[in-house]
């Protein structure tokens, strides 16, 4: 089960705690030599329990570092992210670490798994960081059960198909029973049954009141949202 986050109270936000997400004015921007580029400009953006949200966007439109800036993965040059009323941006690095492990799921294009690690020990390894205690192993069974990949509990990343590796990465970014999934591409080379597949399950996910917020290009994740966020050039249009 999900610990209390151990940082700052004062972090705490009353008014938020209703919205699983909240990100407030959102600025981000890169330097190289002379040139600047604005990343972000402004973005603002609630998810509430329940709530299945796609962003889409041109490539370069800001919807990774939008979810890095919500993951606490990168920091924000302006605005605020609170995460279940916990503010995750502009806090040192260790206070980011420790809500995204107990708060926030992760679930990447590539990169959600360990190779040297089977997908039950991946799993444990996540909820380990999300308790700060060895995982309960009948947990992890009735996790992967629930995607349908017991039977692969022990293979590596490497012995999985791709509709595999995905349920396997999936289970890793809900091995901490997170309040929020952030998922970036997360069907970007899947085939289209497939990707059904994890849509329906990541549906269900939002069903059981997991906040959801989706970056990508595929139009069947659009079609699957019960919102449709646009960017273009760091800012939500219109």
């Amino acid at each position: 089960m999900r610990a209390d986050a151990p940082d700052d109270p004062s972090a705490r936000e009353r008014g938020s705690v209703d919205a699983a997400l909240q990100a407030s004015s959102l600025y981000r921007f890169f330097r190289a030599g002379d040139e600047e580029t604005l990343a972000l400009q402004g973005v603002s953006i609630r998810l509430d329990a329940g709530e299945l949200v796609a962003v889409v966007g041109p490539s370069g439109s800001g919807k990774s570092t939008l979810l890095s800036c919500l993951a606490g993965l990168d920091e924000p040059d302006g605005g605020t992210v609170r995460v279940a009323g916990w503010r995750i941006s502009h806090q040192p690095e260790p206070i980011r670490a420790r809500l995204r492990a107990r708060r926030i799921g992760l679930l990447l294009q590539t990169g959600n798994l360990f190779s040297h690690l089977s997908v039950a020990q991946n799993v444990d390894m996540a909820q380990q960081l999300a308790n700060g205690r060895p995982a309960d192993r009948a947990d992890v069974a009735e996790l992967l059960e629930s995607l349908g990949i017991a039977d692969r509990a022990h293979a590596k990343p490497d012995e999985l198909s791709g509709g595999e590796s995905a349920r396997a990465g999936l289970a890793v970014a809900l091995a901490n029973d997170p309040v929020v999934l952030l998922a970036d591409e997360p069907t970007g080379e899947l085939d289209a049954v497939t990707e059904q597949q994890v849509l329906a399950l990541l549906r269900a996910r939002a069903n059981a009141g997991v906040a959801i917020l989706i970056a990508s290009h595929s139009p069947a994740v659009a079609r699957a949202a019960d919102r449709v966020i646009s960017l273009s050039d760091g800012r939500i249009a219109a």
